[in-house]
């Protein structure tokens, strides 16, 4: 287990922001994970429980404790892997491909680890962590002791989890098991993967092919965030009713969209930013990146509230002309 003091977070966030912490426990079993229950429940400072850093924003240095996963490792049982918490999320979408289970091509390339999957429900492309979850596996800090979360007890939904809610802070994530099919069922109706497929001449794609193609588009939208600091896609798609939908389609015929149900559909935050102009623009060293206006970017040495003014401009301006409030996906800190 690692214990260490006045440590800095800069290579656990991807938005390259050199804060520092108290702090920093890291746990690599679920017996240690055990031991950084014992010392929170002991101590008086704050903690925060991070993930890969790929989904936060720090605004300053955090006077308290930071707790890291680094649980790795996974076991195959028929279409069932348990993995390691601190397994990063890609190398499973490729280790489940390469034995043959299937489900998770969309999610290819989601940065990020599996701890986080289960926390945000990552999704992308019509897929989404919990098609997958089956169990979560966490020691609860309260009282030391191992559960096993069923997935309908997380109360899953679009980008939501109790674990961003009630039980943020109350549990230390030591493995997620998924539940992956043997039965390759591509999904190719969302955004532009099928007309990419046709582009290459792929009529019927395996699943390896479906899975590159996901990862070349995310990797022409996206910045790699070794190069510019950026946390993937910064705001949530919001989801109004059919009623305001069908009041801004009438003003803008050629909005995209997606419906959830009867009742409501989901606007793409990030046309809306972009319709608002900020598409490839800046606020001082913090920009929007010009192939995905969804992405904020650290130009160089931007700070973390440099980032947040800039997301509170755009939301503002969106606000302003749809009359919606589109909200951070990123954890700001």
């Amino acid at each position: 287990m690692k214990d260490l003091r006045d440590y800095s977070l800069l290579a656990h966030n991807t938005f390259g922001i050199d804060a520092r912490c108290t702090r920093f426990l890291e746990y690599e079993t679920a017996e240690e994970a055990q031991q950084v229950a014992n010392i929170l429940r002991e101590t008086s400072l704050p903690y925060i429980i991070i993930g890969g850093g790929s989904n936060l924003l720090l605004t300053r240095d955090f006077p308290g404790i930071v707790v890291h996963s680094a649980v790795k490792g996974w076991d195959m049982a028929g279409c069932r892997m348990a993995c390691g918490s601190g397994e990063m999320w890609d190398d499973i979408v490729d280790v489940s491909l390469r034995n043959g289970l299937y489900g998770a091509e969309n999610l290819s390339l989601i940065p990020g680890d599996v701890g986080a999957s289960a926390v945000q429900n990552i999704g992308a492309y019509g897929a989404e962590a919990k098609d997958f979850i089956r169990e979560v596996h966490a020691i609860e800090i309260a009282t030391g002791r191992l559960c096993i979360i069923d997935r309908d007890d997380c109360q899953y939904g679009y980008r939501q989890s109790r674990f961003k809610q009630e039980w943020k802070n109350r549990f230390l994530i030591t493995m997620v098991v998924y539940e992956f099919s043997t039965d390759f069922q591509p999904r190719l109706d969302y955004g532009n993967i099928r007309s990419e497929l046709e582009r290459r001449g792929i009529v019927e794609p395996t699943p390896q092919q479906l899975r590159q193609v996901i990862i070349d588009i995310r990797n022409a939208k996206l910045p790699d965030p070794k190069v510019q600091g950026n946390a993937g896609s910064f705001f949530m798609n919001p989801v109004v009713s059919r009623q305001k939908y069908e009041e801004l389609a009438s003003l803008y015929p050629q909005m995209p969209h997606y419906t959830v149900d009867a009742q409501h559909e989901k606007i793409p935050a990030g046309w809306m930013i972009e319709q608002c102009g900020w598409k490839g623009k800046s606020l001082g060293r913090a920009g929007v990146h010009d192939k995905q206006a969804l992405v904020l970017v650290n130009l160089g040495g931007a700070t973390g509230q440099e980032i947040v003014n800039l997301c509170e401009t755009i939301r503002k301006d969106v606000s302003d002309k749809f009359g919606i409030e589109i909200h951070p996906e990123v954890n700001v800190i």
